[in-house]
């Protein structure tokens, strides 16, 4: 697949960019036609209610003696979470639940400020982090009800690239502590899920970069009341393009939702507890051992809704394939090696409809 000049991203959006808060709070009794979806890929409102399984990630901190048989047992729970939901919910992750409550805190105060300060900070396709309200960037792209602040964590490179608001003041320390914590949950999935698939605990680490390379990146997304659900989405059904992706839930209005075979289903968060699914570039790794998920997130006619996806990513300039441990004559590889970086931009100008580039079917853009 030639990505190099196809995936070039431009400057500026297609069409002018109004954010969905801005709609909502003039009250508009309509969804606008672009944000209308095709009758297939409407929600379904209400879906029926899934527990997703937990996985006790304090098990994976201390792998000697009486914890190794403790990390047996939530290995176990990883893989039948991944073949019966693609999703799991993480416990005892060491994150603070004060830590939390202050990113929470200091994103909704983000998103309560005038519209002027919001747009101060805006985002273009060829310069993703700061305030926006789309991510495809075709023309004429049928739109979601939502706006977000996107920001880069790793690197250190890339991440002074970010936009930081002027309000409100403790945002940024708030945030970067947040990540901090995230990142180091990350560190710990990586270990477990490549233990989980058969592999070396840190072959997926390596694979992603190891500590020099590794990256992440997070999107804090705000979904504000909808006049009709059930003619949009928060976000469009699609598969996370990195590693891994982390999500704080929203503590107060339930929206995720996730495919199961032909069925959707909302997700029922546990207080506490993060959601955790696999991205395609785990999905390629694992020679679809785990495949990634396909999720979308609801709009609500009754409350706004806000959540934080964190996403650890491998180094932009490597070449992601199937592990070697997992191809076989039995199992041949399923994908030809792909540089991140050129799936990522691949991704963000197709938005949410793509699917994972297989071996021989490459897209070509």
């Amino acid at each position: 697949m030639d990505t190099t000049a196809s995936c070039s991203l431009p400057d500026a959006w297609p069409e002018p960019v109004v954010p969905v808060q801005s709609l909502s709070e003039a009250g508009v009794s309509a969804v606008p036609p672009e944000y209308i979806k095709p009758p297939q890929d409407r929600p379904v409102l209400p879906a029926p209610i899934l527990d997703v399984p937990t996985v006790d990630i304090a098990a994976f901190l201390d792998l000697d003696g009486a914890a190794a048989a403790a990390a047996d047992e939530q290995l176990k729970n990883l893989a039948e979470a991944y073949s019966k939901h693609r999703f799991f919910q993480v416990v005892n992750h060491g994150v603070q639940a004060s830590t939390v409550e202050r990113m929470r805190g200091a994103w909704r105060r983000f998103f309560a400020l005038e519209m002027e300060e919001k747009e101060a900070c805006s985002n273009s396709p060829a310069a993703p982090e700061g305030y926006g309200s789309r991510a495809g960037v075709e023309k004429g792209a049928l739109l979601d009800w939502g706006d977000y602040y996107f920001l880069n964590i790793l690197p250190s490179e890339i991440k002074r690239r970010n936009k930081w608001p002027k309000s409100p003041h403790d945002l940024r320390e708030i945030t970067e502590d947040y990540g901090r914590d995230l990142m180091n949950l990350c560190e710990v999935l990586l270990k477990a899920i490549s233990l989980s698939l058969g592999l070396g605990e840190n072959q997926l680490h390596a694979a992603f970069g190891s500590d020099d390379g590794i990256a992440a990146c997070m999107r804090v997304n705000y979904y504000p009341k909808c006049p009709q659900p059930e003619l949009t989405l928060g976000i469009s059904s699609h598969s996370d393009a990195g590693g891994i992706a982390v999500l704080l839930a929203d503590d107060r209005v339930k929206g995720t939702q996730v495919r199961k075979g032909d069925t959707w289903y909302t997700v029922q968060p546990i207080p506490n507890a993060f959601l955790v699914n696999v991205g395609d570039q785990i999905q390629i790794i694992s020679n679809d051992k785990y495949k990634s998920v396909e999720h979308s997130a609801v709009a609500s006619s009754d409350d706004a809704r806000f959540t934080v996806a964190f996403f650890c990513n491998p180094s932009g300039n490597l070449p992601i394939g199937p592990a070697a441990q997992l191809v076989s004559s039995l199992s041949p590889a399923l994908y030809t090696p792909i540089i991140f970086d050129e799936y990522r931009r691949y991704s963000r100008r197709r938005g949410t409809q793509r699917e994972v580039p297989a071996r021989g079917h490459e897209e070509q853009q």
